[in-house]
């Protein structure tokens, strides 16, 4: 365990390094600290930290820096929240893919780094379902989902249908089965085709079908905004390695939603530096999340992903004030 004073000087120290983005010697961190020791009995406490792989020393720079887990012991036991004045914000109550988007801008705008939304988990019950013809044996599928989402998807038939089939098409569907998960759909359809007319049931069948694929495939779109954030980011300006694998990342998109995923099922914000998570094996890249929900149900997740060398405490406070910036504007559109 850290006694008193070399806690003081850990925080000092770690403070200093995010402000400045130097090593920290032992006489800066003598007056950062507001301690009176001497420089040597500074430089002893330095070692003792170093030797407990709280702090390194880059290349042969006399000055030290925080390792992932002196930036965990800070954030977890030293870090005081600020509560800076951020400027009101408001996200409007949209189409959920709009509230989303608009999220993760806000949140790289307020961060200066990467802003990062899962989108809310949906289910495939859809509220409404419309037919349009566009030609011969095509036509436009318009599914509205409980949550007011309006999805399109073209249908090719093999019969044609007049706009009076259509509307009946249309009719039973909305009469019947609004409200019902699609694949309950499905099922009652396969029951009751025999009380159907065949063109109008395989039109069914087919609506049902693209509505399916619409109301599940975007399950857990990732919406990022800000990756050229990162590159005026002097911890990355010296290893286009890490900068590299940050993009491929953000391209890939699969492990950030496993790691979001986690997330979502914490209360309030978590915080992961370096590669800790093992989800996003980048050293340099801490992730600052919280879920958001609607209507009391957590459905979904966003996040900050920056440099290790981040002001956490504005982090946390950028995340946690869009969490709830999103679940009022999902919980309350129509």
């Amino acid at each position: 365990m850290l006694d008193d004073r070399a806690k003081l000087l850990l925080k000092a120290l770690v403070e200093r390094y995010i402000a400045d983005g130097q090593p920290i010697g032992s006489r800066t961190l003598s007056r950062a600290s507001g301690l009176e020791l001497s420089p040597a009995t500074i430089r002893n406490v330095m070692s003792d930290l170093e030797e407990l792989g709280l702090i390194a020393s880059p290349h042969t720079s006399a000055g030290r820096i925080p390792t992932t887990r002196g930036y965990r012991l800070f954030v977890d036991t030293m870090l005081t929240a600020q509560r800076e004045t951020i400027a009101p914000q408001i996200l409007a109550a949209e189409q959920p893919k709009k509230v989303i988007t608009n999220a993760a801008h806000l949140l790289s705008s307020l961060s200066q780094f990467v802003g990062v939304v899962i989108a809310p988990r949906r289910t495939s019950v859809f509220r409404h379902i419309e037919f349009l013809k566009l030609s011969e044996k095509r036509y436009l599928v318009i599914i509205v989902a409980p949550d007011g989402d309006v999805q399109n998807r073209v249908i090719f038939t093999d019969a044609d249908f007049s706009q009076s089939q259509l509307l009946e098409a249309a009719n039973f569907l909305n009469a019947n089965y609004a409200g019902m998960a699609i694949e309950q759909v499905r099922e009652r359809l396969k029951l009751e085709v025999d009380q159907l007319r065949g063109e109008i049931a395989h039109l069914m069948n087919a609506a049902v079908q693209v509505g399916s694929e619409v109301l599940t495939q975007e399950q857990d779109e990732v919406v990022i905004a800000g990756e050229r954030n990162l590159l005026s980011v002097s911890d990355f300006s010296t290893d286009m390695g890490q900068l590299r694998r940050a993009f491929d990342l953000f391209e890939q998109k699969t492990q950030l939603m496993r790691l979001l995923d986690t997330s979502s099922q914490a209360e309030g914000v978590r915080i992961y530096i370096g590669g800790e998570s093992h989800v996003v094996p980048i050293e340099d890249l801490s992730v600052v999340s919280a879920p958001y929900e609607v209507d009391g149900q957590v459905v979904g997740t966003l996040a900050v992903i920056g440099p290790t060398r981040m002001h956490y405490d504005r982090m946390i406070q950028i995340v946690d004030i869009t969490s709830k910036l999103v679940s009022n504007a999902l919980s309350h559109q129509k």
